[in-house]
């Protein structure tokens, strides 16, 4: 029996087995990039905290601009992968909801005291609501094709910045009475927070610029290099202007989702009638 368990030495040219199979770097490129924005975004609360308000919403803002790019860059590189999906929703709650629920609790909405804090909470939450429901939307195979240039509601990044208006025009100098701002500044957030929940439609603009006229693209390139300047010499003036001119449009936008809406349902009818028509029963005195 001493034989079945003789000691041996293992041969040094066995290769060893992987426990794992190796990832593809493709697939983790996009991951790292939405753990980045997920740093910014809790460093963010650090920042509001410690009172340096200006970047804290660059933070944010960089994470907002890594959020449109990791999942560009995974289906780049062919990268995606439920995980990363997860991944990016929990990321978002936290860069887009918490972050900027606190550090305008920290900056104004403290000031309404238990009521502040209520509408802090109510924004997170709403955003955190506003994502569940878009990975519910993403697995509805019934969806129409053309929906989906629309998002369901204000889009979680974008609410975020736009909820951040009061702070950009605290930097710009606007003056304000603290009596009136802070009310304004609470029924603002509170009213951000209701749009990201709503069922209004607003433009996604996943579709745009995909396909550039070849006259377009210098002209392209020069608004390009110049908005990226004007946004870095004026931050918080672009931010502010960017921001009235998304809430300005979203009501072109629901104009714009209702005649979409007729036009196709009024296409299916048609495409309807002539199936019908087809599957008719053919009369042979005609």
């Amino acid at each position: 029996m001493s034989d079945f368990f003789a000691p041996f030495a293992p041969d040094p040219n066995e290769p060893r087995r992987r426990r794992f199979k190796p990832v593809p770097f493709r697939v983790i490129a996009p991951n790292l990039i939405t753990l980045l924005a997920l740093c910014l975004g809790l460093t963010a609360i650090r920042l509001g905290y410690e009172g340096r308000l200006e970047l804290a919403v660059y933070a944010i803002l960089v994470a907002a601009v890594l959020d449109a790019l990791d999942g560009r860059v995974a289906r780049l590189l062919k990268g995606t992968s439920r995980f990363g999906a997860e991944l990016d929703s929990l990321a978002d709650f936290v860069n887009f909801g918490v972050a900027p629920a606190l550090v305008l609790f920290s900056f104004t909405l403290q000031d309404a005291g238990g009521v502040g804090w209520a509408a802090a909470l109510v924004f997170a939450i709403a955003s955190c609501l506003r994502l569940a429901r878009f990975n519910v939307a993403l697995e509805d195979p019934h969806r129409p094709e053309w929906q989906k240039n629309y998002f369901v509601g204000m889009p979680a990044p974008a609410g975020a910045l736009a909820a951040l208006l009061p702070i950009y025009l605290y930097f710009l100098g606007v003056p304000t009475n603290e009596e009136v701002a802070s009310p304004f500044n609470l029924a603002y957030v509170v009213a951000i927070a209701f749009m990201m929940v709503s069922t209004v439609p607003t433009y996604s603009g996943k579709t745009l610029g995909k396909q550039v006229p070849r006259e377009r693209v210098l002209p392209l390139f020069v608004g390009a290099v110049a908005l990226t300047a004007l946004v870095l010499s004026f931050p918080f003036a672009m931010l502010s202007i960017v921001v009235l001119i998304y809430l300005a449009t979203i009501p072109v936008g629901v104009q714009r989702y209702r005649r979409l809406g007729s036009e196709n349902a009024q296409a299916d009818a048609d495409a309807a009638s002539a199936r019908e028509a087809a599957a008719a029963p053919q009369d042979p005195a005609a």
